[in-house]
C-alpha cells in the first residue's frame, strides 16, 4: 500500500503544478482592476472565458481526487511531503507552457528546496499515527488556523509583487494543509458508513476551506511569479501538516541523533529560499506569456521585465 500511496501522492503533485502553471498564465495576462468585490467578480468572470484557467481549475480537481485517495491509503505525514515534488514539476510543466526555461539560479535554488525539504522530512520520519483526529481537538487547532490565514491575508494589501505572491501564497497553504487533515479524517470516518458522512461536520468544513485556499492562491497567483508563491504555496503546506499531523493525529518525528539532518534540511530550505529571492525569475522573466498570446494575454510581467512596475495588486 505504501508503493500506491507514493504513486497517487506523485500524480496529485503533477496535476496540481499543472494547475498552477496554467492558472498563472491566465491570470498573468489580466489587467490591474483594481480591489474590492465587483472587481474580483469581474476578475473570475474573464477567466471562466479562459481555456488555460479552466484547465487548471480541472487539473485542481483532479489534483484534489488524487490526494484523496492516496490519503484514504496512506497517512498526512507520508502524502503532504511528498506534494513537496510539485517544485520539479512546476518547473518542468512551465518551462513547456511558457516556452523557455528558468535561469540556472532559479534552478538551483529549487534544487536547494526540494532537497531540504526531502532530508528534512526523511530525516524526521512522521509515524503513520491515527486515522482521526483526538476528540477535542479539532476546536482548537481550527481557531489556530483561521487566524494565522487571517493574518497573513490582511498583510498582503500591505505589500506589492513579489512579497504579497508569498504572503498569499503561505496563507493558501496553510489553507490546504487544513483541508488535507480534514480530507484524512473524512477518509477515516468513511469506516463508518458513507452514509453517515453528510450528517458531519468535516466534509462541510473541508469543502469550505479549500474554497478558501482556492481563492487566496488566485490571489497569489495574479500577485507574483511562481517563482515566489510556489515555494510559499508547496513548502508552507508539507511544513503545516507535519505540524498538524502531530497535533491531531499523533504522528511524531525522530529526534535525538536525527536533529542534525533535520538542521542540515532546514538550512537548505533557508539557502533556497535565499537564493530564489536572488534569482532573475523574480522579475517574472520566467512565467510570462508566450510572444505568440497576442495583446490580450501579455504577462502581468510586462513589456519591461520587471513585476514590481507591472503588477499592482
Amino acid at each position: 500500500m505504501s508503493a500506491v500511496t507514493v504513486v497517487l501522492a506523485l500524480l496529485a503533485a503533477l496535476a496540481n503544478a499543472s494547475a498552477s502553471v496554467l492558472q498563472r498564465r491566465a491570470a498573468a495576462g489580466e489587467p490591474d482592476g483594481g480591489r474590492g468585490a465587483r472587481q474580483a467578480l469581474r476578475l473570475l468572470a474573464h477567466l471562466l472565458r479562459r481555456p488555460y484557467w479552466l484547465a487548471g481549475a480541472a487539473l485542481l480537481a483532479v489534483s484534489t481526487a488524487l490526494q484523496a485517495a492516496a490519503l484514504a491509503v496512506g497517512s498526512l505525514a507520508l502524502v503532504q511531503p511528498l506534494l513537496a515534488s510539485e517544485l520539479l514539476f512546476t518547473l518542468l510543466v512551465g518551462s513547456v507552457v511558457f516556452g523557455h526555461a528558468p535561469d540556472r539560479r532559479t534552478w538551483c535554488a529549487f534544487a536547494a528546496l526540494a532537497l531540504g525539504l526531502a532530508l528534512f522530512l526523511a530525516a524526521a520520519a512522521p509515524s503513520a499515527g491515527r486515522e482521526t483526529a483526538l476528540s477535542g481537538r479539532w476546536l482548537v487547532t481550527g481557531v489556530v488556523l483561521l487566524a494565522v490565514v487571517a493574518a497573513l491575508t490582511a498583510a498582503g494589501p500591505a505589500v506589492r509583487g513579489a512579497p504579497r505572491a508569498g504572503l498569499l501564497g503561505l496563507a493558501s497553504a496553510v489553507c490546504f494543509a487544513g483541508t488535507a487533515a480534514l480530507m484524512k479524517e473524512v477518509m477515516g470516518r468513511l469506516q463508518e458508513g458513507p452514509g453517515r458522512l453528510p450528517a458531519q461536520w468535516p466534509l462541510y468544513a473541508t469543502i469550505a476551506l479549500g474554497v478558501v485556499g482556492f481563492l487566496l492562491l488566485q490571489g497569489a497567483l495574479r500577485s507574483g511569479t511562481l517563482a515566489v508563491s510556489q515555494p510559499a504555496l508547496t513548502l508552507g503546506d508539507a511544513l503545516t501538516s507535519v505540524a498538524l499531523g502531530r497535533v491531531l493525529f499523533e504522528e511524531r518525528i525522530g529526534l535525538g541523533g536525527r536533529v542534525l539532518p533535520e538542521v542540515i534540511g532546514v538550512l537548505l530550505i533557508g539557502a533556497g529560499s535565499l537564493g530564489l529571492a536572488r534569482a532573475p525569475s523574480i522579475s517574472g522573466a520566467w512565467d510570462r506569456a508566450r510572444p505568440d498570446d497576442g495583446p490580450g494575454h501579455r504577462s502581468a510581467a510586462g513589456d519591461s521585465g520587471t513585476q514590481r512596475g507591472a503588477v499592482r495588486p
